[in-house]
């Protein structure tokens, strides 16, 4: 959908809504050059989706647990003449995950792809680890095809990314099978089932189905190839190191100050009414909420149709689980997963907004350097426990006691695994009601819309919206979900503001260097 292009003499102040990855990135980025910035928060923390919950060994991670697309962050800090190792310590890592089966098979994988091959081949035989050879590759063509022509760009449609990529792009897409499901397009590498599963997980990181999401999610293993960075203090620190850069670059953002409405005088947008009846003056508004908040006029009637409402299915949710605890038996990793004995059961229970009896539950302990605890605290090590769940959470569909049975299901997929747990009665646990409650108008969904068909990555909200001065950002956005596709967003949504402002500032002020637009196109990776 495509926004009038309306200029004004020169931009003075931008209010974005929502602290989230997309808002705080567009933040930064409009605060390096040198524009007045106010964020407005209903929380009281920064990071949206990157939060954290308490434990008695402290905060632990509650949303994305991979830092990837470092280069990325890298060229947004230096857009506002900063540099990310300022803000951020990381630490890189050479193990991927660590994948277990019901039949007691394991499978670690690396970032090195000859380590992963020679481990394929140890599990499943050479076959398969050539086969797993032709997928990296093929997964890297598709990268670089999908970055160029897709995800770094405004407004994408199919005719558009045709054009765009020309006859060599449409041929590095056509190896990752776009009109085939990943389910179906792994069969053309793996024989292995349990392959098959392991890399059709990759559909969830951005809340697909694996047997309804595009092959070219594929994507993701060259992404992870590229390179995988824990984040000393958790992905929360992530958050808080762009929006310590930010305000060092003078944006003001308030927490516990949501907004209650988007004002529009003569087609345009030109401020936020708050919570508490102040009225902000803006030149422009960035949104980065769940879009759908905005089509069911929860900012407003007046910026209401500025968007379509959602149409399809939307993004999975999660039941999550976050505390410390003592753990013995299975040797975690930094990032563990544990399969289901039946995948086809398992997401034809979501799809029909049921809790899976026998889920596939990820584990990330986060007081884990691959395989080794750095943590000794008598209180135990901080654990994130994740399961699906339907995006059902706005309707009470899911009854205490199916929530409580998916627990069970859940914990007792770990024991058979040999993971012990003790104790678990003080965590946190969150549901797709509670996600509802915290991303008003998402139903749950963490990730938007769902990524489903060839056609569906074009379906997303694109940073231009049918109301001139207000645009998009966030997971629900184009170009997809994860905190790096979401802080792209936020310069998408900058980048688009610009670029209809002939007047705005084309260069940071002279005290400060690089630019937000990114010209490198980095073999390096998504969450």
């Amino acid at each position: 959908m495509g926004g009038p292009r309306t200029g004004l003499l020169r931009m003075r102040h931008v209010v974005i809504i929502g602290a989230g990855a997309g808002g705080l990135a567009s933040a930064l980025a409009l605060a390096g050059r040198g524009v007045e910035t106010t964020v407005l928060e209903r929380a009281s923390t920064v990071g949206g989706k990157m939060r954290q919950t308490p434990s008695p060994a402290g905060p632990v991670d509650a949303g994305p647990t991979v830092f990837t697309m470092r280069f990325l962050f890298e060229e947004l800090f230096a857009g506002a003449g900063l540099a990310l190792e300022d803000f951020l310590r990381l630490r890189p890592a050479e193990r991927l995950a660590r994948h277990a089966w019901p039949d007691g098979a394991r499978l670690d994988l690396f970032t090195d792809v000859d380590a992963s091959a020679a481990a394929v081949a140890a599990f499943a035989g050479a076959r398969e680890a050539d086969g797993y050879r032709r997928f990296t590759r093929d997964a890297a063509r598709v990268y670089e095809g999908l970055w160029r022509h897709f995800m770094r760009t405004q407004q994408p449609t199919p005719f558009d990314f045709a054009r765009r990529a020309g006859p060599a792009g449409l041929w590095r897409l056509a190896v990752g099978h776009p009109f085939r499901s990943l389910w179906t397009g792994l069969g053309s590498y793996f024989r292995d089932r349990r392959l098959r599963q392991l890399f059709a997980r990759y559909a969830t990181y951005c809340g697909a189905d694996p047997f309804l999401a595009p092959a070219t999610l594929m994507v993701i293993a060259h992404v992870e190839q590229s390179g995988v960075w824990s984040v000393e203090g958790g992905m929360h620190g992530l958050a808080q190191a762009m929006a310590d850069a930010a305000r060092l670059r003078g944006a003001q953002i308030r927490l516990t100050d949501p907004a209650a409405r988007i004002l529009v005088e003569n087609g345009r947008a030109v401020g936020v009414l708050t919570a508490r009846g102040e009225t902000i003056a803006a030149d422009a508004v960035i949104l980065n909420a769940d879009s759908a908040a905005l089509s069911a006029g929860l900012f407003g009637d007046a910026a209401a149709t500025a968007v379509d409402a959602p149409r399809g299915a939307r993004s999975m949710s999660a039941i999550t689980w976050t505390g410390a605890a003592q753990t013995a038996g299975f040797p975690l990793a930094h990032h563990s997963v544990f399969f289901s004995s039946d995948y086809q059961r398992e997401f034809a229970m979501l799809r029909a907004g049921r809790l899976p009896d026998d889920p596939t539950v990820y584990v990330c302990a986060q007081d884990r350097r691959d395989t080794a605890l750095t943590m000794t605290d008598e209180l135990g090590e901080r654990l994130l426990i994740l399961a699906n769940a339907p995006a059902i959470g706005d309707n009470g569909a899911l009854a205490p006691e199916e929530i409580e049975k998916c627990q069970e299901a859940t914990f007792a997929r770990l024991a058979g695994a040999g993971l012990a747990i003790a104790p678990r009665a003080a965590w946190t646990r969150t549901t797709p009601q509670d996600f509802a409650r915290m991303f008003p108008a998402s139903r749950g969904a963490i990730y938007g819309a769902a990524n489903h068909g060839p056609m569906g990555s074009f379906a997303r909200p694109k940073a231009r919206t049918r109301l001139a001065g207000l645009y998009l950002a966030g997971g629900t956005a184009h170009p997809s979900a994860g905190a790096p596709m979401a802080a792209l967003s936020g310069l998408l949504a900058v980048e688009a503001l610009f670029s209809d402002q002939p007047s705005m500032p084309r260069s940071p002020p002279a005290d400060m260097s690089g630019g937000i637009s990114m010209r490198s196109v980095r073999t390096a990776a998504m969450d």
